[in-house]
Formats: structure tokens, C-alpha cells, sequence
């Protein structure tokens, strides 16, 4: 395949991308028609089929370029913390915040239409929540790297359920959120890295 060539079949797998976000939220899953996507992008139905498959996938896909929008954000508050702890609080607070300004995201949490769409963060999310375990495991043991593998991947899956809860049951600010989840996992950061413990 020839540069030109790849670039366009990217530029079209995000154009489709782009189309369905901007439909998923008022529609959710259900409501969703490949000739509405289709529609939206400018091309046929049925190059929305070849591209995608179904529309399970092309509603995966958008949970999981969201997802990586995500993921990125987060690095990026890792990367100015300047510690663990710190990190974790100012990834809780854009983990949060920016999921409720996202439409998709606010939708599957808060709007009948987008109800459909909540499995794809919680019981059918299983790949965005390994995804955002597996990058927080790594920042943590570069930010401490006396954290073993296994307990910086407890962490992590411990910090992601919890934002996780607070996201889809919201009763603090994103800032109270996040003093809550790093004043649950300090106490466990610091018998990690003094006792080394693992499990």
C-alpha cells in the first residue's frame, strides 16, 4: 500500500470516526444507522460496512479512539506532576472533568439515548480499562521505581475502578474525587515501596 494510499484510508477511517461521535450522543448505540454515519462522511453505506464491519465495531472503535484521547491526557498530567501521588491526583481530576465535558462520554452517563453506551465503559469496557491500567502501571513505576510490576499494576486497577466509579456515580467535584482515591492508594503506595510488598 502507497503512502498517498494509507493516508487516505486513515483520513476516511477518521472522517467515519468523527461522524458516528458526533451521532452516538444523541442517538446511543441503537438509534445509530451506518447510512446516517455514511451520510455524515460524505461516502457510501457501504463503504462504512467495508471499513468497519458492523455497526459493534464502529461504535468500539469510537470508545477506543475516546479512549486514547484519554490516555494521552493523562500522560500529560503524569509528565507535569513531578511525583506519584501528585500524578495521580491531577489524573483523577482530567480524568473526570474531561469526561464530563466529552458529549459521548456525558451521554453514556447521563442521557437516556446514550444509556446503551454505558457497557463500553463498564461491563463490556474491559480493553479501554486494561489500556488505561496498563499506561497508569508504567507511569507509576517511572515516577517510583521502587514499585514492582505487580504492585504498580494493582494500583493502577485500583485508581481506574475507583475514577471509574466516581464517573459514573458523580457525588464530589473532580477535584474532591481525587483527594478521595490518592488518600485511599497513599497508605498502599507507601507499604509497597517500603516493605516491598507485591500482593
Amino acid at each position: 500500500m502507497t503512502s498517498f494510499t494509507s493516508r487516505m484510508k486513515a483520513s476516511l477511517r477518521e472522517a467515519l470516526l468523527d461522524a458516528a461521535a458526533d451521532l452516538l450522543p444523541d442517538r446511543g448505540h441503537a438509534g445509530l444507522r451506518m447510512a446516517d454515519v455514511a451520510a455524515r462522511a460524505g461516502v457510501s453505506r457501504q463503504t462504512v460496512y467495508n471499513e468497519f464491519g458492523s455497526k459493534a465495531a464502529l461504535t468500539q472503535a469510537v470508545a477506543l479512539r475516546t479512549a486514547a484521547e484519554f490516555l494521552d491526557g493523562i500522560r500529560q498530567r503524569f509528565e507535569a506532576a513531578g511525583g506519584l501521588l501528585p500524578g495521580i491526583h491531577q489524573a483523577v481530576v482530567y480524568t473526570i472533568e474531561h469526561a464530563r465535558e466529552n458529549r459521548l462520554v456525558a451521554a453514556a452517563l447521563g442521557t437516556e439515548a446514550g444509556e446503551d453506551l454505558l457497557p463500553l465503559l463498564t461491563s463490556r469496557g474491559e480493553p479501554i480499562l486494561t489500556a488505561a491500567a496498563d499506561l497508569a502501571a508504567g507511569l507509576y513505576r517511572e515516577l517510583e521505581p521502587r514499585l514492582s510490576a505487580e504492585a504498580a499494576a494493582l494500583l493502577a486497577e485500583t485508581v481506574v475502578r475507583l475514577s471509574l466509579s466516581h464517573l459514573v456515580l458523580p457525588t464530589h467535584s473532580a477535584a474532591e474525587a481525587a483527594d478521595a482515591v490518592t488518600a485511599v492508594v497513599a497508605p498502599a503506595i507507601r507499604q509497597f515501596v517500603h516493605n516491598g510488598v507485591t500482593r
